[in-house]
């Protein structure tokens, strides 16, 4: 439901519907509305970190590797249609509550962007760039996806890999960008 209609759309009385319970039964497993939407997006958010680790691990290659888990990723996003929860914007009352989630899985990614070694470990900041840069990246094609449910997942995860991966791989070879220099300011 909040998935379907948004936070404010969605109804006690309409979700225990669905459920086939009446709405005492959902308020004896969750305080409120809100409350019940935070279990929810902690919930996928924990299975979505989860199923990161589980398909990133492992000694394969990480050209393997890498869309080994974007494909379980999709697969898990197409089944679990409340995951747009985790990648859309929270109601203002949620905001501060989203803006932890995100902060949550940021810092759960991150060693697993270390690991790839497509950025510094040491450099915190870049490591925390590089991290949002690709869950970012990711969430915004799977939001695209899911308005184009025509487009087949394998395209998505080319495209993600041709645009991330390729990347990734100039600079795990040592490839840096350094900015032009600036042209000498008129006397």
């Amino acid at each position: 439901m909040f998935a379907e209609r948004g936070y404010h759309g969605a109804s006690i009385d309409e979700i225990a519907r669905r459920s086939g319970v009446s709405p005492p039964v959902v308020y004896d497993h969750f305080e409120s509305k809100q409350d019940l939407y935070k279990r929810l997006l902690e919930r996928h958010q924990r299975d979505l970190l989860e199923l990161w680790g589980v398909q990133l691990a492992g000694d394969d290659p990480p050209e393997q590797r890498i869309p080994r888990a974007l494909d379980a990723w999709f697969e898990y996003i197409e089944a679990h249609p409340a995951w747009l929860m985790v990648f859309r914007d929270a109601p203002a009352e949620l905001a501060d509550f989203h803006r932890e989630i995100r902060a949550r899985g940021l810092g759960a990614l991150a060693p697993l962007a270390a690991r790839e070694s497509v950025a510094d470990p040491a450099d915190q900041t870049a490591l925390a760039m590089t991290t949002e840069l690709f869950r970012s990246a990711v969430a915004g094609v799977a939001l695209w996806r899911d308005e184009h449910r025509d487009v087949p997942r394998e395209q998505a995860i080319a495209v993600i890999m041709n645009m991330l991966w390729l990347g990734f791989e100039r600079v795990l070879g040592g490839e840096r960008w350094t900015p032009p220099p600036r042209p000498a300011a008129a006397p």
